[in-house]
């Protein structure tokens, strides 16, 4: 009310003293009003961050993973924003970069190489290759792409080692400090469950049994991390996967959606999406005080691809990196940053695929915009702030 009513005070004030102490709580409140409506630096410490290669900063390993994992080390990865590579799968920043970026946190270091890293504003424990169901569950039914031994349940490993090294192992979250480490901090639960998707290609186990095994353990990871004391977290669903190079490339000339995208894969995609939702509502309702957004990747990707040149894009289908063959200049065997394939398109800002499993930096921007301020985040991320705001 005193935001909206600011002006009346400034052109017909009549200074008796009684008035004053009101004009100066107005002042107040505006300034308050203005500054929590227009920024979001003050709002969290820090992030901590899952999920896999779209949300990964650092902790993959170049020697490890399947093909398409192993060149991220070379360039031309990392050269639109730092120059070099950083083991992050795109040539610049991730969403989860831009996320930092806007509530004004530095880049998140990877938990594997946090030993000469600042940590105080948090850890990213995302990993390329990452799966929602344990990697055991791919070794007994025989899946021929079972590479990457990480999983949530490995992820959920790393932050219980981090904590006990804040000395806030299990039992220890009673003080003030490791009560800060969740009351202060945003989690970020970057998407997962493309690689469990992916790994069933050439496999008899029924996508419909993955689906269900991958929601489950999704649900329970997120189930822990409340338990431990998340109280603000954002999950992402997946990105329409059946938009990528790797997908097109690989699929019959019939199977198209109505974005011209790989309809069969997109499916899969809606229904795992559907079910994650209705995971989360029953989350809600088990945790009344945590805030919990779901990030709607896949709309968001839509809302792309539907108007391409509206958001910079002339080309939404083709990598910007790979080995030149082929309609979309994807090659399993010649990956971007291998020797086959060592150089990228010259103007990647106008490119949403940048290797042809990952998206480029530009894509993880409008991406990053749309769940940050432009309505794809259930409840927005904007009410996500103000709750944290009232809850300090």
């Amino acid at each position: 009310m005193y935001c909206k009513t600011m002006e009346s005070y400034c052109y017909n004030y009549t200074w008796f003293p009684s008035q004053v102490l009101t004009l100066i709580t107005t002042i107040i409140t505006f300034f308050f009003c203005f500054s929590s409506s227009t920024t979001a630096t003050q709002t969290f410490s820090r992030i901590y961050a899952f999920g896999d290669s779209y949300t990964d900063t650092g902790n993959t390993k170049s020697s490890t993973g399947p093909t398409m994992f192993q060149h991220v080390s070379n360039l031309p990865y990392g050269t639109t924003f730092f120059n070099k590579p950083t083991n992050r799968y795109s040539d610049g920043r991730l969403v989860i970069d831009f996320v930092a970026e806007t509530l004004n946190l530095p880049y998140l270091p990877p938990f594997l190489d946090r030993a000469d890293m600042d940590t105080s504003h948090g850890v990213n424990f995302a990993v390329a290759g990452s799966t929602a169901i344990d990697h055991e569950f791919f070794v007994r039914n025989n899946l021929t792409v079972d590479n990457t031994p990480e999983s949530l349940k490995t992820e959920l490993l790393w932050f219980d080692k981090f904590l006990e090294e804040q000395g806030c192992g299990e039992g220890a979250n009673t003080n003030s400090d490791c009560s800060e480490l969740f009351d202060d901090t945003l989690f970020w639960v970057g998407e997962i469950g493309v690689n469990d998707y992916a790994y069933l290609i050439g496999s008899l186990v029924p996508t419909g049994t993955v689906q269900k095994l991958a929601i489950d353990s999704l649900s329970s990871f997120l189930q822990e991390l409340l338990k431990k004391g998340a109280k603000y977290m954002v999950v992402q669903g997946l990105p329409s996967t059946g938009c990528l190079a790797l997908s097109m490339s690989y699929s019959l000339f019939d199977d198209r959606d109505d974005m011209g995208c790989v309809g069969s894969v997109n499916l899969v995609t809606y229904m795992h999406n559907s079910q994650l939702q209705d995971k989360i509502q029953d989350l809600r309702k088990q945790f009344p005080n945590a805030v919990i957004t779901y990030a709607d990747y896949s709309n968001a990707y839509r809302e792309v691809m539907k108007n391409t040149r509206k958001y910079g894009f002339q080309e939404p289908f083709e990598a910007c990196c790979g080995s030149g063959g082929g309609p979309y200049n994807f090659n399993l065997l010649a990956t971007c940053g291998s020797p086959a394939a060592s150089r990228a398109c010259s103007n990647p800002s106008q490119f949403i695929n940048w290797d042809g499993v990952h998206l480029t930096e530009a894509m993880y921007k409008v991406i990053a915009d749309l769940f940050l301020h432009g309505g794809y985040c259930h409840p927005s991320f904007s009410d996500l702030l103000s709750r944290k705001t009232l809850g300090s």
